[in-house]
C-alpha cells in the first residue's frame, strides 16, 4: 500500500467499543483524490467507550498527517457528534471527551487548514473494520 501523502490529504477516520465502554479500537485510512486507499491505521485502545474511541482515531489521524507534511487535511467521521463538536455547533460537556477534543483541536492547529465531514456509515467501511479489528485486538482476541 502507497503511503506517500502530499500537501492536502483526506482521512476517513472510526472508533469502535464492544460494550462500551469495553475493549476499543481507532481506525483510520488516508485515501487519493479517487478513493483509494494510501494509509491505513489501526490502534488498539484498551478499555473505553465509543466517543473516546472516535476522538483517538481523530488524533491518530492529525498526527499521522502531521508526520506526514500534510498541510491541509480533511477529515470525515459517521460520528456527528465529534464533527458538530469541532465545527463548534455541540459543546464538549463529556470531561473524558473534553481532554481528547482539547488535543484535537491543538494538533489541527499546526494545519494550514483541517475540515470536518460528517459522512453516513457506509461510506466509512474501511475505517470502521480497522476499528473494529483494532477492539478485538484490544480484547485480546485473534484478527478475523
Amino acid at each position: 500500500m502507497r503511503s506517500k501523502l502530499g500537501a492536502e490529504a483526506t482521512v476517513y477516520i472510526d472508533g469502535a467499543s464492544r460494550g462500551n465502554p469495553g475493549p476499543a479500537g481507532a481506525g483510520c485510512v488516508f485515501v487519493d483524490a479517487h478513493e483509494q486507499p494510501l494509509l491505513e491505521v489501526s490502534k488498539p485502545l484498551g478499555r473505553a467507550t465509543n466517543n473516546v474511541a472516535e476522538y483517538s482515531a481523530l488524533v491518530y489521524a492529525l498526527q499521522e498527517a502531521q508526520a506526514r507534511g500534510v498541510r491541509r487535511l480533511r477529515v470525515h467521521s459517521d460520528s456527528e457528534l465529534l464533527v458538530k463538536q469541532l465545527q463548534g455547533l455541540y459543546r464538549v460537556r463529556n470531561d473524558a471527551l473534553r481532554a481528547l477534543y482539547e488535543r484535537a483541536r491543538r494538533t489541527a492547529a499546526g494545519f494550514e487548514q483541517v475540515t470536518f465531514h460528517h459522512v453516513p456509515r457506509e461510506r466509512n467501511r474501511l475505517a470502521d473494520r480497522l476499528a473494529g479489528r483494532a477492539a478485538v485486538r484490544s480484547a485480546g482476541m485473534p484478527d478475523l
